[in-house]
């Protein structure tokens, strides 16, 4: 089934990444952490969809999604800046690997912090402890919602950043010598997603750390 969502508003989170808040029409309903493949109705790109994952909660009476662009590619994100209120998207039924199971470690890189979002929100509203997250980005500036992050009381948040000399973060590429340096308990969930390249090194180091599948939450990458 696909929906038709119209645009209510668009305002920019980075240099490159943006909230968009849509109307929510009857009978789009996902959880958190779920993504719908979407695509602009206009002419020349109602073919084009994309996934993009829901940030909003899913009793909202809105759909909010954050967002990154990449001009260089020529795609949907590079269409999102010149967007309006009005503007309409068609929308699949959501779905998604990666949903709720409890408090953990949320590995993410880039773009790959959007699952968590709303998933990280609804453990804040019901005081759920022991979440850390671990959030690789190239620059400082390139950290999506990190005042949010750093307001969650009963959240530990660690930043990693691999392309900034002067960042007071951590500094460097996260990988498995880092992920036990960083890491108290590896008796617990660990939710992943990134790029192909980071989920595929993360799932190598956590199984590496003898961390079992089941106990890994993966959205696949891109």
């Amino acid at each position: 089934m696909t929906y038709k969502l119209t645009l209510k508003s668009l305002s920019p989170v980075t240099h490159d990444t943006w909230h968009l808040v849509f109307d929510r029409p009857e009978g789009f309903r996902f959880e958190p952490g779920q993504a719908t493949h979407w695509a602009l109705d206009k002419d020349g790109w109602r073919e084009e969809d994309r996934p993009f994952t829901m940030t909003s909660h899913p009793e909202a009476e809105v759909v909010e999604f954050v967002i990154k662009t990449y001009p260089d590619h020529d795609g949907v994100t590079e269409q999102i800046p010149d967007m309006t209120p009005g503007d309409a998207i068609i929308a699949e039924d959501p779905a998604g690997a990666i949903t709720d199971h409890g408090p953990g470690v949320f590995l993410a890189a880039g773009a790959g912090i959007t699952p968590f979002i709303p998933i990280l929100d609804k453990h804040e509203r019901e005081d759920v402890t022991g979440d850390h997250l671990i959030y690789a980005n190239k620059t400082d500036r390139d950290i999506i919602l990190k005042d949010k992050w750093d307001a969650m009381e009963d959240l530990r948040a660690t930043y990693v950043i691999s392309d900034q000399p002067d960042t007071a973060h951590e500094r460097g590429k996260l990988d498995r010598d880092m992920l036990q340096d960083l890491l108290i308990d590896l008796d617990q969930t660990f939710y992943i997603c990134g790029p192909h390249g980071f989920v595929d090194a993360m799932r190598d180091a956590l199984t590496d750390l003898s961390v079992p599948k089941n106990r890994m939450v993966i959205e696949n990458g891109w």
